[in-house]
């Protein structure tokens, strides 16, 4: 009899226990609101950052053009100019600095900067933090969405909670935002899916149960 009430009781704490963290669980999901279907600005213009490759081409100058990489410190270097800052530039502002710097040695440049090769500046990348298959940086492309990073990442783990993930979002002084991982992801849900933004923080926790 006795034996028999320590199991009643024991599958009564068990059953309280479990109600009281998915109540938690309830309560830290809806401390945050959710994120917006579509980013606040619809116009991005990529900025160059290191690690990116810019082709150079000098018109009537082929011995000027060429591929060069930004440098850890931003910078470029080509015939003629040293030292460039392109880091925080985007392809048309480059360009007129490169020609600014050129006309000191040739008359009338005309220079235009293709970016390959993309990875962004640091503020500008998409991280992926907590239960993700493959945590990483990502670089940002305009109109990417939840779905798009998810993919990139190779989805969750089996431990991931993705209903109570957030997006930590520093465009907006580290406002966070809850979106619903596990029901875009598994159970196909696309009112789920939201835009990201330069710099997001993807945080998935892991699940307590």
């Amino acid at each position: 009899m006795i034996r028999k009430s320590s199991s009643v009781l024991a599958w009564v704490w068990r059953a309280v226990f479990m109600l009281a963290a998915g109540a938690l669980l309830s309560a830290c999901a809806s401390s945050y609101p959710p994120a917006p279907a579509a980013a606040a600005d619809s116009e991005y213009n990529y900025v160059i950052g290191p690690g990116d490759n810019v082709n150079i081409v000098v018109w009537r100058n082929p011995e000027l053009s060429m591929s060069v990489p930004v440098r850890p410190d931003g910078k470029i270097t080509t015939p003629l100019v040293e030292d460039l800052p392109a880091m925080g530039k985007d392809a048309s502002t480059l360009a007129r600095d490169i020609e600014q710097e050129l006309a000191k040695f040739i008359r009338d440049p005309v220079v235009t900067v293709i970016v390959t090769g993309f990875v962004g500046p640091y503020s500008e990348q998409i991280r992926v933090i907590g239960e993700a298959a493959e945590p990483k940086i990502l670089p940002y492309n305009q109109k990417m969405t939840l779905l798009d990073v998810m993919i990139a990442v190779g989805g969750m783990t089996e431990f991931a909670d993705g209903n109570n993930a957030t997006i930590l979002r520093t465009a907006e002084g580290n406002k966070q935002y809850s979106v619903r991982i596990r029901d875009l992801v598994k159970r196909g849900d696309v009112s789920a899916n939201v835009e990201m933004r330069p710099g997001d923080v993807l945080i998935i926790p892991q699940s307590w149960f």
